[in-house]
């Protein structure tokens, strides 16, 4: 996986244990990219440490069910995604604005506990095979495009159809499932899909469930 400048060849080329980045709603997969505004001062803390590694962190959701630890921090989700540091800049103003490029999905270990660090981290287990190139024709593209084109009419959006048209399937699944407006459950259920295939059929599925409730001829009707 080409990430920047990097190459990820294999688990081995990564940490086990990396800053996790908790965002509800947040949507990494690998090969996209995720624009951050980073403000609050833990986190503006955890890109500098990264930035001064292996520009490394883990995104993932709260736990769906709202729990929370004895401190207060919430529960995670057990699976998340690796994102490298791409892109940095500083606002002037306190801020960071960065952009990530999903580098694999990780299983969530334990968590460690350094009281020098505010932020959280842990150990994790990355999914190796996302890490490789692997047959995308099974995916059913014109079944993918055609629910894409009817969830761009019920948001009234303009699209670009020739660069769709030219986007690798992997990239037109991907960042589809990324930008989607569904909520933390249909986005934990795409980042969980066991391969490419199983993502495109959920993400067809979540989208043409919510259409189905879109009143016929309500053109100006949003999905939620």
């Amino acid at each position: 996986m080409q990430a920047g400048n990097r190459t990820y060849h294999s688990a081995g080329d990564l940490p086990e244990i990396v800053p996790v980045f908790p965002l509800t709603g947040a949507l990494l997969l690998p090969g996209g990219r995720m624009p951050l505004n980073i403000f609050e001062p833990r986190y503006l803390e955890m890109i500098e440490a990264a930035m001064a590694g292996d520009r490394l962190i883990g995104m993932i959701q709260p736990a769906l069910d709202d729990s929370r630890r004895a401190d207060g921090e919430p529960h995670l989700t057990t699976v998340g995604c690796l994102g490298r540091i791409i892109s940095f800049a500083e606002s002037g103003d306190g801020r960071y604005l960065i952009t990530l490029n999903g580098v694999c999905r990780f299983r969530l270990g334990e968590e460690v506990s350094r009281p020098s660090r505010p932020y959280r981290m842990a150990h994790v287990t990355p999914f190796a095979g996302d890490l490789k190139d692997d047959d995308r024709s099974e995916v059913d593209r014109e079944a993918l495009i055609s629910a894409f084109q009817a969830f761009v009419e019920a948001n009234e959006m303009e699209v670009d159809w020739r660069s769709v048209e030219q986007a690798s399937t992997q990239t037109l699944v991907n960042v589809l499932s990324m930008m989607s407006p569904y909520g933390p459950a249909e986005k934990q259920a795409l980042l969980e899909a066991p391969d490419l295939k199983s993502r495109a059929d959920t993400l067809v599925a979540i989208t043409e469930l919510l259409l189905a409730k879109v009143p016929e001829g309500s053109g100006s009707s949003k999905l939620q």
